[in-house]
């Protein structure tokens, strides 16, 4: 919640704790310890701004009926210095409190004089985050999982560092081990069939199939010719790796930048492998008595932390698994570089990793609780009713790059995060460039625009935005404009809610709720044509729901047009 909605929480816990303390003093409650209770926002607001289950829970301590309680309550309490300034007692014993024109007036003042700055907390206290995510391997093109996991990791990372986290982006760079391996086998077999044929070089079994590879050994055929034709085969592929994987890694970082995702650290995982770091993980759960050897294998004890099986580290040949450096990875994280939390964002087809992640960050002595992984479901693309899997310029399966040629990055980045990462999602790339209400981002865009259009007309006919008093700002108050207030006012708490969820998603559902809220006061009173007291109040409004808007949409990446 915002500060001050903070502040008139704190003072209505004041005032039911004080009033039930002189209720007994009068006698009007026997004397007992005073209940733990809670305030909370109703579901209906109709009912009341907030309310209270004082009286319900006291029923045990004061060993009175609920209702009588909220009574004694109710005849006892003093709102005065307060936010608010009624209550009533509804149902079996609930009391429900009315704010004053006072908390609305303040909450847009507020906005006003914060401005960029309002939503924004300290809520985090600075606590080191590092959202990893992406992450995707480097010997091909990013596919559609990567561009949800983009958006989402992307406008987590932002709603953590607006909750008062210090966020830290990182992508990991997979150019070491196994895949790569396969990557220099299989651009080796595609340069080697330009010169001697594909019926005579046979291409790997479990080699990378994509035209991706073949253009890339093309690339390296133009630049090197057939010199590495009758080379060692070993510095044939290491040269073709040397060659590729720099290229390839470039198109992420500008395919990512189109999307607006710039991170804050690139980590190799080569760098592990080359700086000791891998080896020493290892030695580390050797010496902690995790590990053992089987046909000729190195094997970390997952059982031994409640998995259902082992895993292996080394391999007979004497290469470390993927799992291996991963440890090594993240023990680097928490202990090397000393994040408090690591949250991964990561494929739901990686779900059966987490415990194992987890309990490997116990078993070399750090606390794997503080390691906390985001599971991403699949995305299916729709065009016409109809599922969409190739791309029409390329005729291949649709990747980030080729979603960003067709549809806008506002409305990619939006979609993306119009639902949790665990939830299914469809995107229907014909409402996505589609210029109407129906279009959840252009809804919202188009709400921000129309408050611009209106402080340029009225401008245009001499009437400016100014500052307003309480009075002026008491005349707010149809239903229409205290809804549209009380929304706002909630604005910091649902970004504290969803840094603690881990779901940036919440805060575009409330930003399309915010702008239907405004659309529906704009459409309902007038703001020219009132009195000059109430059109410089309803500017007022109009100038603190426009900031809202950008701040939202300027957090998650998106363009906040003043005309479309």
């Amino acid at each position: 919640m915002s500060k001050l909605a903070l502040q008139a929480t704190e003072q209505l816990r004041g005032a039911i704790r004080e009033a039930m303390q002189k209720a007994m003093e009068s006698g009007t409650l026997p004397k007992a310890p005073l209940p733990e209770f809670t305030v909370e926002i109703p579901a209906d607001r109709t009912h009341g701004d907030w309310a209270t289950n004082a009286a319900m829970v006291g029923a045990k301590s004061f060993r009175f009926p609920p209702r009588k309680i909220a009574q004694a309550i109710a005849d006892h309490i003093d709102l005065s210095g307060t936010y608010f300034d009624r209550s009533e007692i509804a149902g079996p014993g609930f009391l429900n409190f009315f704010f004053k024109s006072q908390f609305y007036s303040d909450v847009l003042k507020d906005v006003i004089a914060l401005g960029d700055g309002y939503g924004r907390s300290d809520f985090g206290q600075k606590e080191r985050i590092m959202v990893e995510f992406v992450s995707a391997n480097p010997t091909g093109p990013m596919h559609m999982g990567n561009a949800r996991g983009g958006a989402l990791g992307d406008c987590l990372a932002s709603v953590l560092d607006a909750a008062g986290y210090d966020v830290t982006r990182e992508f990991y760079v997979n150019d070491a081990g196994n895949q790569i391996e396969k990557f220099g086998a299989s651009l080796e077999a595609r340069y080697l069939q330009i010169y001697l044929g594909e019926e005579t070089v046979e291409f790997p079994e479990d080699g990378y199939q994509g035209d991706d590879i073949r253009e890339r050994a093309k690339e390296f055929a133009g630049e090197n010719g057939d010199r590495f034709v009758k080379a060692d085969s070993a510095e044939r592929r290491r040269a073709l790796v040397d060659f590729a994987l720099p290229k390839n890694i470039g198109k992420m970082k500008t395919d990512l930048e189109k999307y607006r995702i710039r991170y804050d650290v690139w980590f190799r995982e080569s760098t592990i492998h080359e700086d000791g770091e891998l080896q020493e993980t290892i030695d580390l759960l050797k010496n902690r008595g995790m590990t053992y050897e089987k046909d000729g294998a190195l094997w970390y004890r997952a059982t031994a932390l409640g998995a259902e099986k082992d895993e292996v580290l080394i391999r007979q040949n004497g290469n470390p698994t993927y799992f291996a450096a991963d440890i090594a990875y993240h023990r680097n994280k928490f202990s090397k570089r000393g994040f408090d939390r690591c949250i991964d964002v990561w494929g739901a087809d990686h779900h059966g990793h987490v415990a194992r992640m987890k309990g490997a960050m116990d078993a070399v002595g750090l606390d794997g609780g503080k390691l906390d992984v985001v599971l991403i479901q699949l995305v299916r693309l729709v065009r016409g009713g109809e599922v969409v899997r190739m791309s029409k310029r390329t005729g291949k399966a649709i990747g980030l790059a080729d979603l960003l040629d067709e549809v806008p990055v506002d409305a990619a980045r939006f979609y993306f995060n119009l639902r949790e990462a665990t939830s299914q999602m469809e995107f229907d790339l014909d409402l996505a460039v589609q210029q109407d209400s129906q279009n959840p981002v252009y809804y919202v865009q188009y709400a921000h625009a129309r408050i611009c259009s209106i402080l340029k007309n009225l401008a245009a006919e001499g009437i400016f935005p100014r500052d307003c008093t309480d009075e002026e700002l008491a005349l707010l108050n149809s239903p229409e404009e205290i809804e549209l207030i009380r929304h706002i006012a909630s604005f910091t708490s649902e970004i504290v809610a969803a840094a603690q969820n881990y779901d940036p998603a919440r805060i575009t559902r409330y930003v399309i709720e915010l702008a239907t809220l405004f659309h529906k006061f704009y459409n309902m009173r007038r703001v020219k044509g009132e009195e000059e007291p109430l059109t410089a109040a309803r500017l007022f409004l109009c100038r603190a729901t426009m900031t809202v808007l950008r701040n939202v949409l300027s957090m998650f990446k998106i363009t906040a047009p003043e005309s479309m």
